[in-house]
Formats: C-alpha cells, sequence, structure tokens
C-alpha cells in the first residue's frame, strides 16, 4: 500500500523545468541529417566539376599521347636493329607518376610493378636505383623500398608533358653519376579511356649501344654513340610521360564520375531518411494535439 502511494506521488509531479519534449531527439536527428545533406550536394558539385574538367584535359592529352607515341616508335626500332649483348643485372628504374591524387590507383600501379620487378631476383640486382617523377609515388616507393630511391623529380607534368622537360630529366639523371647497366622506365599504358595498366620499356646505355653487334658494323666516333643514347633516353622518357599523363586524366575523370554517382546515391539516401523522420515528428505532434483536445 505504501509503495503504491509513493508511485502515485512520483506520477503525479509536475516535470522538471528545462526537461526537453519528446520530440527534441527527432528534431536533433532531422537537422543532422539537413546538415549531412548539404555537405554531401556540395561534394556532388566539386565532383562534378572537377569530371568536367578531367574531360577537357583528357582530349588534349589523348592527343599529346598519339604524338608522343612516334617517339616511343622510333626507339623500339632503333633498340631492335642494335640488340644488347650480356646486359648486367643492376638496372635503373625510372618510374613515372606525378604530384596529384584523386585519380584511383594509378600511382600505386607502377609502385606495385616496380615492387614486381625487384622480386625477379634472377633478372634484376636488389641493389638497383630507382628514379621516381612524381611525388605520390615517392611516398609510396620510400616506404618500400627506401634503400633504392637516389632521386626523385617533381612539378613536371602539371599540364601536358613537353620534350624539353623530357630532356630536362634525361639530363639531371645522365649527370647524376649513378652507376647502372641499363634503364627500365615503369609507367601507365593507355589501354582505352576507362582502362590501363602498368608497363615496363627497357632502354639501352652507351655503353650497351657500343657493344651491340648493329653498331660494331660501322666506324663512329665516341660522340655520336653517348648523342644517340641521351636522345634515345630522352625519347623514351617523353613518350611515357605523355602516356601515363593520358592515362592519370582518363583515371581522375573516371574518379570523379563514380564519386558524383556514389554522392547522388547518398543524397537520395538521406532525403528519403530526412522526409521519413519529418513525416514522423508531425504523426507525433498530430497525435499530442489530438489526445490533448479529447483530453478536455
Amino acid at each position: 500500500m505504501l509503495a503504491r502511494r509513493t508511485l502515485g506521488r512520483i506520477a503525479s509531479q509536475p516535470k522538471a523545468l528545462g526537461a526537453a519534449p519528446t520530440n527534441a531527439r527527432n528534431m536533433a536527428t532531422l537537422r543532422e541529417i539537413e546538415l549531412r545533406l548539404k555537405s554531401v550536394r556540395n561534394i556532388e558539385k566539386i565532383t562534378k566539376s572537377m569530371k568536367m574538367i578531367a574531360s577537357t584535359k583528357m582530349n588534349k592529352a589523348q592527343r599529346a599521347m598519339q604524338a608522343g607515341k612516334e617517339y616511343g616508335l622510333a626507339n623500339s626500332e632503333l633498340f631492335q636493329h642494335a640488340p644488347a649483348e650480356d646486359a648486367g643485372k643492376r638496372t635503373l628504374f625510372i618510374v613515372v607518376s606525378s604530384d596529384k591524387g584523386l585519380c584511383g590507383g594509378i600511382h600505386s600501379s607502377v609502385t606495385k610493378a616496380t615492387r614486381r620487378a625487384f622480386a625477379e631476383k634472377d633478372k634484376v640486382d636488389e641493389d638497383s636505383p630507382i628514379m621516381v617523377i612524381g611525388d605520390k609515388s615517392k611516398a609510396q616507393l620510400s616506404r618500400l623500398l627506401p634503400r633504392n630511391l637516389v632521386m626523385s623529380f617533381n612539378q613536371i607534368g602539371r599540364d601536358i608533358p613537353t620534350f624539353a622537360d623530357a630532356a630536362g630529366v634525361a639530363d639531371l639523371i645522365l649527370t647524376s653519376g649513378v652507376k647502372y647497366d641499363k634503364i627500365a622506365i615503369v609507367y601507365n599504358k593507355f589501354v582505352s579511356a576507362i582502362s590501363y595498366e602498368p608497363a615496363i620499356v627497357e632502354v639501352e646505355s652507351e655503353a650497351l649501344l657500343k657493344e651491340s653487334p648493329g653498331f660494331k658494323a660501322y666506324e663512329m666516333e665516341d660522340d655520336v654513340t653517348r648523342d644517340l643514347s641521351e636522345f634515345s633516353l630522352a625519347n623514351a622518357i617523353y613518350a611515357a610521360l605523355v602516356e601515363a599523363h593520358a592515362c592519370e586524366q582518363s583515371a581522375r575523370r573516371n574518379a570523379m564520375d563514380n564519386a558524383s554517382k556514389n554522392a547522388s546515391d547518398m543524397i537520395n539516401r538521406l532525403t528519403l531518411q530526412y522526409n521519413r523522420g519529418r513525416q514522423a515528428a508531425i504523426t507525433n505532434e498530430l497525435v499530442d494535439i489530438i489526445t490533448g483536445a479529447s483530453a478536455l
């Protein structure tokens, strides 16, 4: 009996001042959803703008790639007629990436290709040097192969790469004093507007050109072979730069397209959730009004 009276007194006491109403939690949740909707819509605008910019740059990059491929074809034809003999295992790897992100796994693909090349112990010396074009792959390789990283380049390929950029990189490589037997350029090969694959192209050094049977058949000065090796290296770097740049713009366009689609899906889900919560809050308020009116 005493317990019933005590419970009756507690139930009959008025609510404390400042207590939150019944719908306070619903209103806070609706406010959070509304703020999140606003932020996702802003993100969608940004990704759509970046997709349009990447589409424009991709068209320009593809035209530059078609012109740059002629340099690579000239190199491949030269090395076909002057194959190297008894090349050593110490290979200089030139990894081609860029300084910018938001383009999917395009940088990690060349990093993984470099790691796979080092895994072949019978073909590559484990102390082979690595030079990186671009800060993104540099950050990855500095964690994976820190002892092999000897030089890096940045601020190259911010726009469409030029032959002057490739010639400057080739000159710094040749004057660096790094010892190697042959050169391997690791880059992304353009397959289509939605796909790419890592590739490795080898470039013969001056010593290998001198020892090749195709060059031994002719008498020529040392300057000719040295100039030819420098020019072939610049050619190969330029062809890799323009093709990697086209892959980067294509990957960025696809990444921004996927991000815009995901943002649109998230907006639809949040809008549905917001409408359901708002309808539930309105229904609760109507129930309270009707209940109060009927009590009178």
